[in-house]
């Protein structure tokens, strides 16, 4: 791109414009495409933009903000089913998908700086949703990306007072939905937890699992509404997966939202193991607390995992 001074490279953004537009839309994919409309439009916009004014960086949040307001106008939140009903105690209640619900995605973290993933939690995330649009966007541009209240005023076309009285409310709003407590997934005491609840998951040693679960340990499972609370019930829905779905099952280790993930291959009753579900966990006090559980084929597909285990992989 060319600006007034010259040749401005336009690509070293791209990662932290789609971190920042997953924040914003709760969708992996939509982010996507809205980063790419982004800097299409600076494109086209080359010749109009001005360093005297604001940084490159300035100027393209500029853009994604205002190309993500426009793409959450009229549109509901992308929820987690923790967000939309009380839990089931039925391990055997029927797994209807709710396709009409835009649930959240989760994000691969080959896709983002390592300095942005904290602000990635999938709790944080989903509590952003519920943030009205504008509110949201002074909350990431303020408080994660850390703009001045009269650079965020700019890129909305608004008062710092403004700024500031939307980003009270939005702190308001979200209090106590911090994730700073959730440790980082390459910490020691993290690795062990996962690694042994990988082991017994292999084996499906339901008991084993629950040992490893905090008291109030969650379960979900989007794009089916249902969701389990407490290491007693979450046990018995895999009690019921074990059963169902049989005992040999195989993983891969990654991460996603800047938490431990890994994903679950069923054993396939011709032989091998076939991809199951994408499942992020948080851990936090070296337990087990919350687990959501992905069976999205377009989320495999943002994760690159294969369908099928290799048989030498681990």
């Amino acid at each position: 791109m060319t600006g007034h001074d010259g040749p401005v490279d336009l690509e070293p953004y791209r990662a932290e414009l789609l971190a920042f537009c997953y924040r914003m839309l709760g969708s992996f994919h939509e982010a996507e495409d809205l980063v790419q409309e982004t800097l299409l439009r600076a494109w086209k916009a080359r010749d109009r933009y001005d360093p005297a004014r604001a940084s490159v960086r300035t100027w393209l949040y500029r853009i994604a903000t205002n190309a993500c307001l426009t793409a959450l106008e009229g549109r509901g939140r992308r929820p987690l089913p923790s967000g939309l009903g009380s839990p089931s105690d039925d391990p055997e209640a029927p797994l209807a998908p709710a396709l009409d619900v835009p649930w959240l995605e989760p994000f691969p973290d080959a896709r983002a700086d390592a300095d942005a993933r904290a602000d990635l939690r999938l709790a944080w995330v989903a509590a952003v949703q519920v943030l009205p649009p504008r509110q949201r966007a002074v909350l990431v541009l303020r408080d994660v990306l850390a703009f001045s209240a009269a650079e965020v005023a700019e890129q909305l076309a608004t008062t710092v007072a403004a700024v500031n009285s939307a980003l009270q409310r939005a702190r308001s709003t979200l209090a106590g939905a911090d994730a700073a407590a959730v440790a980082e997934p390459d910490d020691p005491e993290v690795r062990a937890v996962v690694q042994r609840y990988l082991r017994a998951f292999e084996a499906a040693d339901v008991p084993a699992l629950v040992r490893l679960l905090a008291d109030d340990a969650v379960l979900e499972m989007p794009p089916v509404p249902l969701w389990y609370r407490g290491s007693r019930d979450y046990g018995r829905f895999l009690e019921r997966v074990f059963r169902t779905r049989g005992t040999d099952w195989a993983t891969r280790t990654l991460t996603a939202n800047g938490q431990p993930a890994f994903a679950a291959y069923a054993p396939h009753p011709g032989g091998g193991h076939r991809l199951h579900t994408l499942q992020v966990l948080t851990v936090a006090a070296g337990r087990v607390a919350h687990n959501v559980v992905f069976a999205d084929p377009r989320v495999f597909a943002a994760f690159g995992l294969p369908a099928e285990k290799p048989c030498r992989e681990r």
